[in-house]
């Protein structure tokens, strides 16, 4: 029994470093979870927890009370669904459909009314909180979509997340979503120009980082990636490249919508810059390294 109802079965779809944590805590859950991936290896690589490797799509949707994806991109996503073999043609026997991706608000439109045709409901819930969240069931989920088919997710969503959100209608969920990543992208901007400044004046940038934390500029992004920056620890959590990817997708939003936003346009210029310099499948922090060319700086 999960803390939201039955368990159930779910086709699970985007075995990636998100992706991996939410199969298996569904799995912990007590749900019948069914993998697949473009790689074979990846879904196989989960029989450990329970978790059956589909052969393709249609396998893994096959008697499933929901299919859950999680996937790089709209494409895709859109892939899945209209492709050969996809879920149109093959939807789950619940007749619901979970994205957990963070893709274009208008495509998820377009998928809600098409899978809706087809008597198939779809709800985008894309997520915040990172690998760190995932692995350990603590993401916040922000989900668009009809009020019946949320309740019918719910004891999905409560084996992946801590804090979970009907935010509206279809597309509100990557809606928020965006504003989400778009938050992120200056907070960590912000951060790189105060280590910046602060490391310019010869301050102790430990010490900085501890001060700033105990009054009004305190956020998870200075707490935990902070400390990464003064490392010099460019590890993957959340990739320079995904980053982009959303800032694209907060891009197009802000033309479909006549918004103005320079100062996402300026991080995105830096995120191009950092990627330019190989940085696009380092972490977030790998920020830093572009105020380390520009002011200088060789570590």
């Amino acid at each position: 029994m999960t803390q939201q109802g039955k368990a159930g079965s779910v086709g699970f779809i985007g075995i990636g470093t998100m992706g991996r944590e939410m199969a298996i805590n569904l799995a912990k859950a007590g749900h019948q979870v069914a993998a697949y991936d473009v790689r074979p290896g990846a879904a196989q690589e989960l029989a450990a927890h329970g978790i059956r490797a589909a052969a393709t799509i249609a396998d893994a949707s096959r008697g499933a009370h929901a299919v859950i994806t999680m996937l790089p991109d709209t494409p895709d996503v859109e892939a899945v669904v209209y492709g050969d073999g996809g879920l149109l043609a093959n939807p789950p026997e619940g007749k619901l459909v979970i994205d957990m991706s963070t893709i274009a608000p208008g495509a998820v439109r377009r998928m809600h009314a098409d899978l809706a045709r087809a008597g198939v409901a779809f709800i985008d819930a894309p997520v915040s909180g990172g690998p760190l969240g995932a692995r350990n069931a603590a993401l916040s989920i922000m989900a668009g979509g009809d009020a019946p088919a949320f309740a019918q997710a719910q004891r999905f969503f409560a084996g992946m997340g801590t804090t979970v959100t009907h935010v509206g209608e279809s597309g509100a969920g990557q809606t928020v979503k965006l504003c989400n990543q778009l938050i992120c992208g200056i907070n960590i901007q912000a951060i790189c120009e105060a280590l910046a400044l602060g490391r310019a004046a010869g301050v102790d940038l430990q010490q900085l980082r501890r001060v700033l934390l105990g009054g009004s500029a305190a956020s998870w992004m200075l707490d935990k990636l902070g400390a990464q920056m003064i490392e010099g620890d460019a590890s993957a959590g959340f990739r320079i490249d995904l980053m982009l990817k959303d800032l694209r997708l907060v891009a197009q939003q802000a033309q479909e919508t006549n918004v103005p936003l320079p100062a996402t346009a300026l991080v995105t210029s830096q995120y191009l810059d950092a990627r330019a310099h190989g940085e696009g499948s380092n972490g977030n922090q790998a920020l830093f390294r572009v105020y380390d060319r520009m002011s200088g700086q060789v570590r």
